[in-house]
């Protein structure tokens, strides 16, 4: 059974930087792909990216192409979402997921098993 915990997040200004991990446990991390959606209050939980289980392949979100890069280490068990040049309309909460049948994709319906999330809050 696959666990995810994430973490990294916090209060950044406008214009700032985090960086989110998530270390996942059970099943051979190098088996399955991941993603990260978000959730900002009274909206839906959205796509932001996805990664396959080799890291080959990345996907992104219009909203946050150019500006934030996910990237595996499948020695690390640990998947990561280097977010740049944030914005005040990036402040959600953050969920790691993970696509364990399919090659990471766009819609969390796909997903089968979710960190608790990691609240990323960025002032203007």
């Amino acid at each position: 059974q696959v666990q995810l915990v994430e973490s990294g997040g916090g209060l950044v200004q406008a214009g700032g930087s985090l960086r989110l991990s998530c270390a996942a446990s059970g099943r051979t991390f190098s088996s399955y792909a991941m993603g990260w959606f978000r959730q900002a209050p009274g909206k839906e939980r959205e796509f932001v990216a996805a990664v396959s289980w080799s890291g080959e392949n990345t996907y992104y979100a219009d909203s946050v192409k150019g500006r934030f890069t996910f990237s595996r280490d499948n020695a690390a068990n640990t998947v990561y979402l280097q977010m740049n040049s944030l914005k005040p309309e990036d402040t959600a909460v953050y969920y790691c997921a993970a696509d364990l049948y399919g090659p990471g994709r766009t819609t969390k319906q796909h997903y089968d098993v979710w960190g608790l999330g990691t609240q990323v809050t960025v002032s203007s």
